[in-house]
């Protein structure tokens, strides 16, 4: 029956994640941009590496972005500004102004026919100046175009008049008849005159629009079979932009009919093949991870989120595709797992995303070298600044990669986009964003990271003040084998804040029923000498069962628990085992065994040879160097031989190497100096 279901839940973990790779598959191929790949491969300033391209087509020449903004600024710079002629205006000012010169004349002791002169000539000269219109402010166009009966005539600007120009003429024209003051005229005169021509925005803006519309976004044609560029030949201003009209018109023209069908094919087939490498990999190197759903779909799911971010960012502007901070991948991966899958994946994810970006060449190998800058500088994360350095080397690379694939494309660093260094910057701010993100990761899928251990390692934390109240004597014990785990683990390469995080909690059970264990009992008496010894086995093993429950309580990650859980493995509570045995000799081993699981990874292993060497070390009376060496030997080889080890990717080379530290550290407990020979 149980054989039935670990092969139900197998098959289950197998079709989950055959699920997961099509999936996965499936959501990258629809991120990919719509359209096919030109076929070859060109940068500006490199030799031509194919054979002689012949126009495969007629297809038009195509402007860059730049020749077309250039010709946007020349027509905005040269637009006519439409204004609006109101023709009542001149007759409303002559009537206004002959009242008020008539006003002034009746007090004027001029005789009627020179006054009559300057109400003609008031009148003539108001014609003169309204026949070309009077500006609110004087236009500084030099096309202006004056609209009457929704006719638009075109004027000379240094012909129009403001407002101001045009009660200076006035002014100056009735003072030279000497009938009025000049003052008094041009009293007259601001209080009548006002312009009559006025700026019409909106036909402006639309007569702009509908210039900017005729321009043509190609200059020229090319002719199928005309010679584009020959083998060997270096790319140049005039070759570059043919060739990049050509692959534009081949990408719009081949996403049609069934072509589109065999681009898809084509795009499945080769992001399949990349993430059936990154399946096979896991499985061969990383089986711990293979055969857990959880930690693969973390996996798939930082994949997916850099193949969405950078794709989009291609789909709406390709010039800032470099914002996306590729590098967050790796940085959380080797601090979840370790810097060889980090630094693999991370390859992989830059070659699915070469299919789709500009220069692919290039952002591959930026993207390369920066992972493994990443992988090579980025550890102890917990320590904040070395966040920062690593982020500031990845945006050097950067920065010095730009150069250097500028200075082989131009030849020289003149028309550098210093755009480029701020987007570079840019992407090593959001690179920070790892820490907030490794949070985020860790309530999702129950992972844990050397930020969240260094947490967990504070003997200040509450449940290890209360684990050192309630039973001071495991407490210290427990800081022991913490010490003893933590200089094993550095010497085989296993990760030492992992193992130190779980030998501080591996006895937490213990808290329960402190007195029961030897190591926080103050007085002589000793609460198993009144209990059976069966009763009191079960109280040392429950300590285990007592400490996962006191753990998930406590929401301490399952990677902790897993200290807990295997810390005994299945090995026998011998003392009580032995003391049955001489009450009864049908003895059920079950009753006097723990109940495992066994250690299943080196830390787990590491942490039971740290508490059973540090545990019975308290017995030894009077400690030497030959009997702390046969006493480690004596306890692993018994742990070995009770097949304690199995299920743990540990070495006998690791093992031996775990023991020679384990030798040292309780010779330094017990100060013993060196045995010099007789």
């Amino acid at each position: 029956m149980g054989k039935t279901l670990d092969n139900v839940y197998k098959n289950q973990s197998i079709a989950y994640k055959y699920l997961l790779y099509l999936v996965s598959v499936a959501l990258i191929v629809f991120f990919f941009p719509k359209g096919g790949k030109f076929k070859y491969e060109f940068q500006k300033g490199k030799p031509w590496q194919y054979e002689n391209l012949y126009a495969p087509i007629d297809f038009s020449l195509k402007k860059t972005e730049e020749e077309l903004s250039q010709e946007r600024q020349a027509i905005k710079n040269n637009k006519a500004d439409y204004y609006d002629y109101d023709a009542s205006v001149a007759l409303e000012i002559k009537k206004e102004l002959e009242k008020e010169l008539k006003d002034l004349l009746a007090q004027s002791s001029n005789s009627d026919p020179q006054k009559k002169l300057l109400q003609n000539t008031a009148s003539e000269t108001i014609d003169d100046i309204y026949e070309i219109g009077v500006f609110q402010q004087k236009p500084v166009s030099n096309s202006i175009l004056l609209v009457e009966n929704n006719e638009a005539k075109q004027m000379v600007s240094n012909n129009l008049l403001d407002l101001d120009e045009a009660k200076q003429n006035l002014t100056e024209i009735l003072s030279n008849k000497k009938i009025l003051s000049e003052n008094l005229i041009g009293r007259a005169v601001d209080k009548s005159l006002k312009a009559n021509a006025f700026y019409n925005k909106a036909l402006t803006e639309k007569a702009l629009e509908e210039e900017l519309s005729k321009i043509s976004v190609t200059r020229g044609e090319i002719s199928e079979g005309r010679l584009i560029v020959a083998k060997g030949e270096v790319v140049e201003a005039e070759n570059f932009k043919i060739l990049n009209s050509l692959k534009e018109e081949y990408e719009s023209e081949l996403w049609n009919g069934n072509n589109s069908y065999f681009i898809l094919l084509g795009y499945i087939i080769l992001v399949a093949l990349v993430l059936i490498m990154l399946f096979l990999f896991i499985k061969k190197y990383r089986s711990e991870i293979f055969n857990n759903n959880n930690k693969v779909t973390f996996i798939f799911v930082n994949i997916l989120l850099m193949v969405f971010a950078t794709t989009l960012m291609v789909k709406n502007n390709e010039s800032y595709v470099y914002v996306v901070p590729l590098c967050i991948l790796p940085l959380i991966l080797k601090n979840f797992f370790d810097a060889r899958l980090g630094l693999f994946v991370h390859v992989l994810t830059v070659l699915i995303l070469g299919f789709v970006v500009p220069n692919s060449f290039e952002y591959i190998f930026l993207q390369i070298i920066a992972g493994i800058v990443t992988i090579l500088t980025a550890s102890e994360l917990y320590k904040r600044a070395n966040l920062f350095i690593s982020v500031g080397q990845i945006t050097l690379i950067y920065i010095i990669g730009y150069f250097a694939f500028h200075a082989i494309h131009e030849g020289n660093l003149e028309n550098i986009e210093w755009i480029l260094f701020g987007i570079f910057v840019l992407n090593g701010l959001l690179t920070l964003f790892a820490q907030p993100l490794i949070y985020i990761y860790e309530k999702i899928f129950g992972l844990i990271s050397d930020v969240s251990l260094l947490e967990l390692s504070d003997t200040n934390s509450r449940l290890l003040k209360e684990l050192s109240d309630k039973a001071p004597g495991t407490f210290h014990h427990s800081l022991q084998v913490a010490n003893l785990a933590e200089a094993a683990a550095n010497e085989i390469g296993a990760n030492a804040m992992l193992v130190r995080v779980g030998a501080l909690y591996h006895d937490i059970g213990k808290m329960q029923k402190p007195t029961f264990f030897t190591e926080n009992q103050v007085t002589n008496v000793n609460p198993h000498d009144d209990l059976p010894p069966k009763e009191s086995a079960k109280i040392i093993i429950d300590h285990v069962i007592k400490g996962i429950e006191i753990a998930r309580k406590n929401k301490i990650p399952d990677r902790i628990i897993d200290f807990l859980r295997t810390h005994h493995g299945t090995t026998l509570v011998f003392y009580f085992y032995k003391k049955q045995q001489e009450l009864e000799n049908d003895v059920n081993e079950e009753d006097f065994r723990y109940p495992g699981p066994i250690p299943f990874s080196k830390e787990t292993a590491i942490l039971m040879m740290a508490d059973s060497v540090e545990a019975a070390s308290k017995s030894l009376k009077n400690p030497t160097f030959t009997i702390i060496d046969e006493f480690v030997e004596k306890i692993v080889k018994g742990q070995m031989q009770a097949n304690q080890f199995l299920n743990a990717n540990i070495t006998l080379k690791e093992i031996e190497m775990v023991k020679k530290v384990l030798k040292q550290k309780l010779t330094n407990i017990y100060h013993l100096r060196i045995e010099y020979p007789d």
